[in-house]
């Protein structure tokens, strides 16, 4: 096809390709200069502003540290006692309640008396007869011992009567025995609390026939008032623990429950035992507590506390303002132009919720504690106060220390 086929012909056909072509070039004329214009260029290249950051910052200050070490625990009374029957008969009454407190030396359940209190009798008896025997041997041999001196009879006869004496002085020793005896079955029956404590449930009920051969006994009796609790500490603190016993008197211990975050009791460190577990490589220790409020139970599980150091006017901060990066722990501080400056520290031992920082910060030195998430290098920053909030009592809440590396 010949191209000047294509290209419209007439003189109205022309001037209508001419004015759309006029149309083009001046549409694209005016997208150039639109673009390209002064003030447009100036919006496209305008940077936008950067505000500041709000902060929240706290100030390096002192205070004394306590430093703990933590360790595992189990509650042990101070006294466990079985009590067990020291006679055979039928349980004819028991006079406590399960669970009851009791004092040394109170009654708390009769056993059948009545074999034992028959069998004191007769050898009562016995006694009465040996001694009276007795008696009428002794008169007699003073009868022939004062006949001998007259040489009325023979002296065999003395040393009979002397030897028939010695025999039933004899008797009357076995018969005071056997008195005594039946005397103590008598108090058997009564079966007597050796110690102070709590009683648990017990193993037989009234009625039934007990023995000296029953292994479990009739029930079990735990000193609560005070209690103890052992746990135990790696050989390598136990440098740590003597030096503490010995420059104090009185070393605390706190037990607490097996989150780790209530406190239950407070207390003081009785003893450690005389030798290392080589198996373990650990030493067991034994601490005291008056548990007057029953918090400490008898095998219960407890997290111990025990305090042997503390850091006199320690530099510590909010642990909220430290950071962890690739080179270690580090912190935001504030310079007096609002601007951040990364700071890595030093850091030992977190108590509550603040830790001590050994280097890289001085005191009263600014460190922000919140708003952390955007902050580089040279941020600029925007201090804020704290939100206030009501101050909450926490008397049986605390952390357990833990030291930071």
């Amino acid at each position: 096809m010949d191209l000047g086929d294509q290209i419209p012909q007439g003189p109205a056909s022309r001037l209508s390709f001419n004015k759309k072509w006029v149309l083009s070039a001046a549409l694209l004329g005016g997208l150039l200069l639109w673009y390209f214009w002064p003030s447009h260029n100036h919006k496209k290249n305008k940077q936008p502003i950067k505000t500041a950051i709000s902060v929240v910052t706290a100030n390096v200050h002192t205070r004394d540290i306590p430093i703990y070490l933590n360790a595992l625990g189990g509650v042990t009374p101070t006294e466990t006692v079985t009590v067990k029957t020291q006679i055979n008969g039928q349980l004819l009454k028991v006079l406590f309640q399960e669970g009851q407190t009791v004092k040394k030396g109170e009654v708390l359940a009769l056993i059948d008396d009545r074999p034992y209190l028959a069998q004191f009798t007769q050898f009562e008896g016995q006694l009465t007869r040996d001694k009276a025997l007795l008696s009428n041997a002794k008169m007699d041999l003073e009868r022939y011992q004062k006949l001998l001196t007259e040489d009325s009879i023979a002296k065999q006869m003395v040393d009979t009567q002397q030897s028939l004496v010695n025999q039933y002085e004899g008797a009357v020793i076995s018969d005071e025995g056997q008195v005594q005896s039946a005397r103590i079955n008598l108090i058997y029956c009564k079966l007597i609390s050796p110690i102070n404590g709590r009683v648990g449930l017990r193993l037989v009920d009234p009625g039934n026939y007990v023995q000296t051969s029953d292994a479990n006994g009739l029930f079990v009796i735990n000193t609560i008032h005070p209690i103890t609790v052992v746990f135990s500490l790696p050989e390598d603190n136990v440098p740590q623990v003597l030096k503490r016993v010995k420059t104090l008197k009185v070393v605390p211990v706190d037990a607490f429950d097996r989150t780790g975050k209530t406190l239950l009791a407070s207390g003081k460190l009785l003893t450690l035992d005389n030798q290392i577990d080589p198996t373990t490589g650990t030493v067991k220790l034994k601490a005291t507590f008056g548990n007057k409020d029953d918090t400490l139970f008898p095998n219960q599980f407890v997290n111990i506390r025990l305090q042997i150091d503390e850091l006199k006017s320690a530099l510590v901060i909010p642990t909220a303002g430290l950071q962890l990066g690739a080179k270690g722990s580090f912190v935001y501080g504030l310079h007096q132009d609002d601007t951040v400056k990364i700071q890595p520290v030093t850091v030992g031992a977190t108590y509550l919720d603040e830790t001590v920082v050994l280097s890289g910060i001085t005191f009263d030195q600014k460190v922000i504690v919140e708003g952390t998430d955007k902050l580089t290098e040279g941020t600029k920053v925007q201090v804020n106060k704290p939100a206030v909030t009501v101050p909450t009592v926490r008397p049986t809440t605390t952390i357990p220390l833990r030291e930071k590396s």
